[in-house]
């Protein structure tokens, strides 16, 4: 459930106009620009993008970029990028960088669904491949999770009571029941399997156990490896509490993670935006919309 929907009364031709006159003479018309473009939706913008071209033979994104400065430009550059496209140069930003970004690396990878990491890898492609980079930049246990999780079909990857038996039975053999860890069989479920099954996985385990998965993780596992296995077990029990906790970290320190807070707020807005909000509440007990308010305010 998005906080921003399709526009009911769109007319891509008006919003070009209105964008043209914000931008002409001297300074540009920011509010204007803001109010429109968060009331339309992604593919409006594209629309509006295209009607821009059209009418003053000028790329719109190049316009506002030089119009506007900061992280607003940053923002409003994000929001007229479609989704994969913005996904795949989060994620290559994130590679070719100065050091890797793991957070976003965890964070993208965790989270989408199998359909939306097929569409990141082919945009991906046409300059890189998206493996190739990701096996530059990492190594070990961490690495081989992040390319399984490169890997589409864990939809359908999941079975019946056999198979749910036999993975939380390797899970509590490859970690509570042994002394050392065994990262390989902790990767090999947890990145194989569908969200639902896992679910499954989790309450068997803890009733064979007595611990919750996320505990046994952090008993067993150190680093980024254990921040990417957190975030594939807290998506798998739920996407938008992942993403509430995202946000509060992005915010809780002095000065604000504008980035994290930035891309998830823009690349969350159609999918489960009210979701997420719902989930903040629930667990911190104060609202998305004031702690965002609070934060930026006081940087």
């Amino acid at each position: 459930i998005g906080s921003v929907r399709p526009y009911v009364n769109f007319n891509a031709k008006h919003d070009a106009e209105v964008l043209h006159r914000a931008m002409k003479g001297i300074g540009t018309d920011e509010d204007a620009v803001l109010m429109l473009l968060t009331a339309r939706s992604n593919d409006q913008r594209q629309q509006i993008k295209a009607a821009y071209k059209k009418a003053y033979g000028k790329d719109l994104v190049s316009a506002l970029k030089s119009e506007l400065g900061g992280l607003f430009e940053s923002l409003i550059v994000a929001l007229m990028t479609p989704p994969v496209l913005y996904d795949a140069s989060q994620l290559h930003k994130a590679l070719k960088g100065a050091g890797t970004d793991d957070d976003v690396l965890i964070e993208i990878l965790a989270s989408r669904s199998d359909q939306r990491i097929k569409e990141i890898v082919k945009v991906y492609k046409k300059g890189d491949k998206l493996e190739k980079d990701v096996c530059g930049d990492t190594s070990g246990h961490y690495q081989k999770l992040l390319v399984i999780l490169l890997q589409v079909g864990r939809a359908e990857r999941g079975g019946g009571s056999e198979a749910l038996r036999s993975a939380f039975q390797d899970l509590f053999a490859a970690g509570e029941a042994k002394l050392g860890t065994d990262e390989e069989k902790f990767i090999s479920i947890l990145g194989n399997r569908s969200a639902e099954h896992l679910r499954e996985v989790f309450d068997a385990y803890k009733k064979l156990s007595g611990s919750d998965m996320e505990d046994s993780i952090r008993g067993e596992t150190t680093g980024n490896l254990e921040d990417l296995l957190l975030a594939v077990v807290t998506c798998a029990r739920s996407r938008p509490l992942f993403f509430a906790e995202s946000l509060y970290r992005s915010m809780r320190r002095a000065g604000t993670d504008d980035d994290t807070l930035m891309r998830i707020m823009v690349s969350r807005s159609e999918e489960d935006m009210l979701d997420i909000r719902d989930a903040f509440k629930k667990k911190y007990g104060a609202s998305l919309y004031t702690t965002i308010q609070v934060a930026l305010t006081h940087c």
